[in-house]
């Protein structure tokens, strides 16, 4: 039986079962927000714990998730934020971080980024040569690069404002596209 690594920043999730999931992959204190019913103590603890031992937002990869994220980290500066990949947090239709295999919360955490910088390193136009913001594949090649630079699945624009808050570099993405790429090419070689 493997060791499970301690974390010594405290982790918030959004219910009881994701508790129970992360206490499962890491020894961790872990918070809950109850979902989008997120109050003010809740928000005040979230502040006392990022400034005595800093936190890593955890939440699941859907859309009240992102909006769970965003508020903390509009109240809270200097949170970390670790993704899950919509497909591996997905368990009979229902998407959260307690379907999530304990190797899979152990490397989103591992993963966890900064919120670094406001500056605009990339712009709409990058997005475009690069494929990555409409177009065949754009949506599939935007979730791979997504997951090997640890930012998760977005739209464009919340992926832009992604690889600028956590000052992806250009040569960074471009790896990761072109990895992105070289994998798209290989399935569709593995189709034929």
């Amino acid at each position: 039986m493997t060791d499970k690594p301690t974390i010594r920043e405290w982790i918030v999730v959004e219910g009881k079962d994701d508790i129970a999931a992360v206490k499962k992959a890491v020894h961790a204190q872990v918070i809950a927000t109850s979902g989008l019913g997120l109050e003010e103590a809740t928000l005040q603890l979230i502040q006392q714990v990022a400034d005595h031992s800093g936190v890593i937002v955890l939440t699941d990869p859907d859309f009240p998730g992102e909006k769970i994220r965003r508020m903390i980290n509009d109240r809270i500066p200097g949170c970390k934020n670790a993704y899950l990949a919509k497909a591996d947090g997905l368990k009979n239709g229902n998407v959260g971080v307690e379907n999530a295999s304990p190797q899979v919360i152990r490397q989103a955490l591992k993963d966890a980024k900064y919120h670094i910088s406001d500056e605009e390193t990339h712009r709409l136009e990058d997005l475009l040569h690069l494929g990555l913001l409409h177009g065949g594949g754009a949506k599939e090649k935007r979730r791979m690069v997504g997951e090997a630079l640890g930012i998760g699945y977005a739209n464009a624009k919340q992926f832009m404002g992604r690889i600028n808050s956590y000052a992806i570099t250009p040569e960074q993405l471009g790896r990761a596209v072109e990895d992105a790429e070289k994998a798209m090419e290989e399935m569709k070689g593995e189709e034929c």
